[in-house]
């Protein structure tokens, strides 16, 4: 794929950073998840299972969304579905101020959702448009840019919303096992209030950018066409004909669960393991931090030094290597290897668009959608990871094990989800990215 813009290459920058803001946007609005997740455990009294529906709310939008977002786009173009994406984020955060009065689970979910569907409309149209603004073998480095951006605003915001929800939790779950039904509702509907001044400045910045957007100096690019048929072969007619992209969906999938997986659950993992909440809220950083110091390495060494491929490659056994640490320690140790799977995971992303988009052609934005689609591993998988701790906690506790160490035993057994999650990825890294196409 190549660009098809009547400007120059050196152009490209102004665009590159307008499209880096927009991720430092859904950075920001993703990673506030890893704080949302202990806090509406807390106000809405959830089990860990129930509680990471805050990530199924937000990523399972992507399934819903992604095939309309593509049709969207096709019609009205990229520039003006960006813009209708932040304000239907706008819109959705305008939501937590009547699930905050109301305090019901539901409506929070609801809120997040609807951001999640403006998130796909906007990474629908922002992730193809980086991938194809120049050469597809230096995608990853446009790519890795972006994610940059991306966790350095999910690490302000965790920061941020850590402070706001999460300061004096552990001696509000002390109090509230004490008090009455009435007062603990009153602590937990002002708790619930929390909420409702930051969503409310969230949602005027995300119309006002919605607006500004409009206004960008975006040029229009599209994919290269396929390339005509030789001595008979069948020209490629159909979705289906690109195995390569479908096992690239697999992979994507599966990479933004595990991702999703390292950033959400390590607040509430320093907590199983008596670690005070005032240390956990900032966990989410150490794993995003991370992921910025592989992105910025990546800018640098793709595609120069080494091919997407190869970092795929790395990625995957790094991640594999990880897993098992995670689950063989205890302690800040252990909390220190989640934090690491920012590194196995930074690169997953920005590999794995070029090698799944390769000789789409036509088909770019439709398999652009399905890409996007795969994002709602970030719905599937945690919510599996929550269910390992509780049905693992539950066998503990029948087993006579005090409920301390057998939640900290227990959050880290479910840390083994991971482990085929990144053998599928090596496979995609070292063949599956190649079923399907002809050999030049």
């Amino acid at each position: 794929m190549k660009e098809i813009n009547t400007k120059p290459k050196n152009n490209a920058i102004i665009p590159i950073a307008i499209i880096a803001g927009l991720f430092f946007v859904f950075g920001f609005v993703t990673w506030i998840n890893g704080a949302l997740i202990p806090f509406m455990k807390t106000i809405n009294e959830l089990t860990d299972a129930q509680s990471y529906l805050v990530a199924s709310a937000s990523y399972i939008s992507f399934v819903v969304m992604a095939l309309p977002a593509s049709y969207i786009i096709n019609k009205i173009g990229f520039r003006k579905g960006m813009s209708l994406g932040l304000i239907i984020m706008a819109l959705g955060a305008l939501i937590f101020i009547p699930a905050a009065g109301a305090r019901t689970y539901w409506v929070f979910l609801a809120g997040i959702f609807i951001q999640g569907a403006g998130m796909t409309l906007l990474q629908t149209a922002s992730n193809p448009y980086i991938t194809i603004l120049g050469p597809i073998e230096s995608a990853a480095k446009r790519i890795a840019i972006m994610g940059i951006a991306n966790k350095v605003a999910g690490g302000l915001g965790s920061v941020i919303f850590g402070a706001i929800l999460l300061s004096g939790i552990d001696g509000m779950k002390d109090k509230l096992s004490t008090v009455d039904a009435t007062e603990k509702a009153n602590i937990l509907n002002t708790m619930a209030d929390s909420v409702v001044t930051p969503y409310i400045i969230m949602a005027i910045v995300l119309f006002i950018l919605g607006v500004l957007i409009r206004k960008a100096p975006l040029p229009h690019v599209e994919a290269e066409p396929i390339v005509a048929s030789k001595d008979g072969e069948k020209s490629k007619t159909s979705i289906f004909q690109f195995p390569h992209l479908w096992l690239g969906v697999l992979a994507l999938f599966l990479y933004v669960g595990v991702e999703v997986i390292a950033g959400d659950t390590i607040i509430s993992y320093g907590i199983a393991l008596d670690i005070p909440v005032d240390r956990a809220k900032f966990f989410t950083l150490f794993t995003l931090m991370a992921m910025v110091a592989t992105y910025a390495l990546g800018v640098f060494l793709i595609p120069k030094y080494v091919s997407q491929a190869f970092a795929l490659k790395a990625s995957a056994v790094l991640g594999i290597i990880l897993s098992f640490c995670i689950v063989f320690t205890s302690g800040f140790t252990s909390v220190l290897f989640v934090a690491a799977l920012g590194i196995a995971n930074a690169l997953v992303w920005p590999a794995i668009w070029p090698l799944a988009l390769t000789g789409l052609g036509k088909f770019t934005k439709t398999a652009s959608a399905l890409l996007i689609m795969a994002i709602s591993g970030g719905a599937i998988l945690p919510p599996l990871y929550g269910a390992l701790v509780d049905n693992k906690k539950e066998q503990l506790l029948a087993s006579g094990i005090e409920e301390v160490p057998a939640m900290a035993e227990a959050a880290s057994y479910g840390y083994w989800i991971l482990l085929p999650c990144y053998i599928i990825i090596l496979y995609y890294a070292f063949s599956g990215h190649k079923v399907g196409l002809k050999k030049n």
